[in-house]
């Protein structure tokens, strides 16, 4: 499947290389001829044919780098280079095959300005090398986790009847007895309260030696 989408990319690609190279090739030399005659210049007027350009190289270096598939590489290079390979054979007949006046964008088209300059076989012929390495036509190799092996659990020791627990110390069993909470009890003895003499009653008069109430307010 891979192989056919990378064909399907190649035949895409050679068109589009083609009109871009012939309008970025056909715009840089009439700007930088119109500044000759002029005898001033203008970079901002390159700045059309060099994105044609540089969107042609991406193009270009995708398909060639991109190791999904060298079919694709191998079928845009053949393609690309027939042409000036046909120039050997009947170039008259190749030139009037290549269409002419066409526009794009209101530019002038001339298809066979790389043809005749000879940028497509150049650019065929390295399409064609990206395809001889043998590495290209194997799949990925997928990278398939090695399983960790399981540690067995030791088991745990089984006790024996000479397994008893350490004896502790005499320290540690001189301990504080249990207690509620209650603070301890004053050791100090509290004095006796005084006690009422004679019998009486609480409700008498007071004693003698106390004097009265109106006595006090005169």
């Amino acid at each position: 499947m891979r192989h056919l989408w990378s064909f399907l990319a190649g035949l895409v690609v050679v068109p589009v290389t083609w009109v871009l190279v012939t309008l970025g090739q056909d715009g840089s030399a009439g700007t930088v001829n119109r500044w000759v005659e002029i005898g001033t210049s203008n970079t901002a007027n390159l700045i059309e044919p060099a994105v044609y350009l540089a969107v042609g190289g991406i193009v270009l270096g995708l398909l060639g780098t991109l190791r999904i598939s060298p079919l694709g590489p191998l079928v845009a290079g053949l393609l690309l280079i027939t042409p000036y390979v046909g120039l050997f054979i009947t170039p008259f007949r190749v030139r009037e095959r290549i269409p002419s006046g066409w526009e794009f964008l209101g530019d002038p088209l001339p298809l066979r300005l790389p043809v005749e300059n000879g940028t497509l076989f150049l650019i065929g012929m390295m399409l064609l090398i990206a395809t001889f390495s043998g590495q290209r036509w194997r799949r990925w190799p997928v990278t398939v986790p090695q399983p960790v092996p399981a540690t067995p659990d030791t088991p745990a020791p089984d006790p024996t009847l000479t397994d008893w627990p350490p004896v502790p110390s005499s320290a540690e069993r001189d301990t504080a007895p249990l207690s509620l909470g209650y603070p301890d009890p004053d050791p100090t003895p509290t004095e006796p309260l005084p006690r009422r003499t004679g019998g009486g009653s609480p409700w008498s008069a007071p004693p003698g030696n106390l004097p009265r109430r109106d006595d006090a307010t005169n």
